[in-house]
């Protein structure tokens, strides 16, 4: 009753004018405080967010220069208007599929010192901050170009770190970078500098002390804007940087433009005292808006995929039969052919292929690379998806021949006019059917509304390092820890994960040695959301992987109704709760040397028994019933390098 109270008064002393330079409003339960403050001495518009009375960001710049006047100084609060958000939505392919959000929108009215107009949204949830700009057309300006933001986040000065680095651009494979493929470093402090020297990716989190957890990202990045990241610490200071004039080999500008009136995308922040609301954040989809309606019924599911093992060689009309084969005994709807089928197997008998695929019950994805001037690929097709009357006719052939999705590779960089291309893609895929994968990317951005036939994106260090280098196999469940909490929080995450080959190889008898489990394997299809999951299972391991694991992947879903945090810390472990329809699954890795006793709260699945894949003694895969307490508590114990798996 008393938050009920605090939040009305609030709401009644906000509405009208402003009288004051700063302005307070709470999340719908009283806790998560925003603060604006616009002083007259200096114009510059600051926020500030609190959590239970805790300071999680300090007063952090907003404004923006741009070729239409500068909205950093010199401004005025002409007045702010408050309301109540009280929506629900339906979305498929993301951590939830029913969303009750809840929201106090502040809107902010500024004035600069040359009567130009802006706007700042600000929407406040229980535990999410998001805000944009958004500019009037006047005074005979129809469009704007954005020079720089002044954008940023203040921390506290005992926060810490765990960051992925933007990488130079135009180097790795075929100059194909930024792609979202650095390694993290965790527990960092502040004023440790980035790898490149170019700041870091998107999504960012930070530890507040003992006071809380805040991650950082944004949404709704379409045609009308560039992708941003956070630059380096300037004293607990990270502000919104642009992408470099470098990336994509100097194709587009750095400045991004849109028509006016118009609008920036959402920068969100999300808080917590725990973990549990980084994890379970809904806010990346909360304020976005579908970009165009379809007429097609997009089906989520399991593939296989040649390549992440059998690799280039593979690209041939008898190893996918292999591969088709072993979707349709694993129940799997679909099979993905990568790199360089155009060369190795033709269009004439991909035709023939693709009957055979569709008769066994299993459907196809066939990979482009995204082709044009901006990197050094060679792997065909290329030179099908830059142009639009070559990708509508490529799109109608494969509309023709039945086939399902496309998995687009190799972008490199955050450019408006990059972000124009993603968008132009899924477009024209929808019209012809089509599903859409990317690879070698950039972080999706509230796409899986935006976009109805977007089903995930790369944009991690992902699945193929695994096979390419030790070093990543050494550090897989140290990785694997790390995205349930940062990465796979915001967006679909097409990893290509679950190996049940022990090497990581064609024959199962060379190349880089797997140091997980086969249950950590298993526990990574529930802890790595996307709704298709294109495995890293072999036709092999129908024959010398164990049944219960071949059960287990026969069974598993690729999309969640709900998703609860349970327990863990990032770079350590991690226990997830996800439940398809009626069965909840639990997954738990461990990142640590040491085995984990755990005490779990599994309230949903109190008194009930269920059924644990965990590792014996020997690291083994073993399948046993056990019965949750009455008050939903379990003991669970995770070997080093192992995992458990709980469904009921």
């Amino acid at each position: 009753m008393k938050n009920r109270l605090k939040l009305l008064v609030g709401l009644f002393a906000l509405s009208g004018p402003l009288a004051a330079q700063s302005v307070s409003v709470n999340g719908p339960d009283g806790k998560l405080q925003l603060t604006v403050a616009c002083p007259s001495d200096n114009g510059g518009v600051s926020y500030a967010i609190t959590y239970n009375g805790k300071q999680m960001l300090e007063s952090s710049p907003l404004g923006m220069e741009t070729n239409v006047g500068d909205f950093c100084k010199g401004l005025q609060w002409k007045e702010h208007k408050i309301t109540a958000l009280d929506t629900v939505y339906e979305q498929s392919g993301i951590k939830a599929s029913h969303i009750h959000y809840r929201a106090n929108e502040l809107l902010c009215f500024f004035v600069n010192g040359d009567g130009k107009n802006v706007r700042i949204t600000f929407r406040v949830s229980n535990n999410d901050v998001a805000f944009r700009y958004t500019l009037p057309r006047e005074q005979g300006k129809g469009s704007v170009t954005v020079d720089s933001e002044q954008t940023g986040f203040r921390f506290p000065a005992h926060t810490t770190t765990f960051l992925c680095p933007q990488s130079d651009a135009m180097i790795g494979w075929k100059r194909t970078k930024p792609s979202y493929e650095e390694e993290y470093k965790v527990d960092a402090p502040m004023s440790e500098r980035s790898g490149y020297g170019h700041g870091y990716t998107f999504p960012c989190l930070f530890r507040v002390g003992n006071d809380g957890w805040v991650l950082v990202s944004e949404t709704g990045v379409d045609s009308r804007y560039c992708g941003s990241r956070l630059s380096d610490s300037d004293n607990g200071l990270y502000r919104i940087d642009f992408p470099m004039p470098e990336e994509n080999n100097g194709n587009g500008t750095v400045a991004p433009a849109f028509a006016l009136p118009g609008s920036t995308p959402w920068r969100t922040v999300t808080v917590g005292e725990s973990l549990k609301p980084i994890v379970e954040t809904t806010v990346p989809w909360d304020v976005v808006e579908p970009r165009y309606a379809t007429t097609h019924d997009y089906k989520p599911g399991r593939g296989t995929w040649s390549w992440i093992l059998w690799q280039d060689g593979s690209i041939n009309y008898d190893d996918q039969v292999q591969y088709v084969n072993l979707a349709a005994a694993m129940g799997y709807e679909y099979v993905l052919i990568d790199n360089w089928w155009d060369n190795n197997i033709g269009r004439d008998r991909m035709e023939q292929f693709i009957k055979y695929a569709r008769s066994k019950g299993v459907e196809v994805f066939l990979w482009y690379s995204s082709s044009g001037y901006w990197n050094d690929i060679e792997q065909g097709p290329v030179n099908r998806m830059d142009n639009s009357i070559v990708r509508k006719r490529e799109m109608r052939w494969l509309q023709s021949q039945g086939v399902k999705g496309i998995k687009v590779d190799f972008f490199g960089g955050d450019k408006q006019e990059t972000m124009r291309l993603y968008e132009e893609i899924l477009s024209d895929a929808d019209d012809h059917g089509l599903m859409v994968i990317f690879h070698g990317c950039t972080l999706p951005r509230g796409w899986e509304r935006m976009y109805p036939n977007y089903v995930g994106s790369e944009a991690v260090l992902a699945s193929e390092n695994l096979v390419f280098n030790q070093h990543f196999c050494d550090n897989e469940a140290f990785n694997a820890t790390l995205h349930p909490f940062i990465r796979n929080t915001v967006g679909c995450m097409e990893f290509g994960g679950v190996f049940l080959n022990k090497r990581l190889n064609r024959g199962n008898d060379g190349g880089t040695v797997r140091r997980t489990t086969d249950i950590f394997q298993l526990a990574t299809a529930v802890l790595f959301q996307n709704p298709v999951q294109n495995f890293a299972l072999a036709p092999n391991n129908l024959t010398d992987a164990p049944q219960v694991c071949l059960d287990f992947m026969k069974q598993v879903p690729t999309t969640w109704d709900e998703t609860r945090f349970i327990d863990g810390y990032p770079g350590k472990y991690i226990v997830l709760a996800r439940r398809h329809g009626d069965t909840w699954y639990v997954a738990a890795v461990n990142a640590t040397e040491e085995p984990l006793n755990l005490k779990l709260n599994l309230p949903m699945l109190a008194g009930q028994e269920v059924s644990l894949y965990g590792d014996d003694k020997k690291m083994q895969p073993q399948l046993k019933q056990q019965k949750i307490k009455a008050d939903g508590s379990l003991q669970l114990t995770v070997r080093p390098q192992g995992g458990a798996v709980i469904v009921r």
